[in-house]
């Protein structure tokens, strides 16, 4: 998907208001249920983060750059997507030293 259609989607799920934590919880616990069942497969999981990531990627930080900010997501999803983070765990603090733009 290209980037304004990313922020498109960004900008529809925001305007309904959907909450977060909750969402990516269950969205998760679905995921790893359907891989686990094989009706997904490794490649699609794999797609389901990437569409995440570039998500998220729409409101990092601004100190961040794209880059730097993507790859810190996709450590952070595989990590709940294997069950060693859970959804709403404060942050690491490896998101203060994110590359910065410039």
């Amino acid at each position: 998907m290209d980037e304004r259609k990313e922020k498109k989607l960004h900008d529809i799920v925001a305007l309904l208001g959907i909450r977060a934590h909750a969402n990516m919880a269950g969205f998760v616990q679905l995921t790893r249920e359907l891989a686990r069942a094989g009706v997904l497969e490794p490649a699609a999981v794999e797609r389901i983060k990437e569409a995440i990531v570039k998500d998220l990627s729409l409101d990092r930080p601004p100190n961040a750059t794209k880059e730097s900010f993507e790859a810190f997501a996709h450590r952070r999803l595989d990590a709940v997507f294997a069950g060693e983070e859970s959804v709403g765990d404060l942050p690491p603090s490896e998101l203060n030293n994110l590359q910065t733009p410039g």
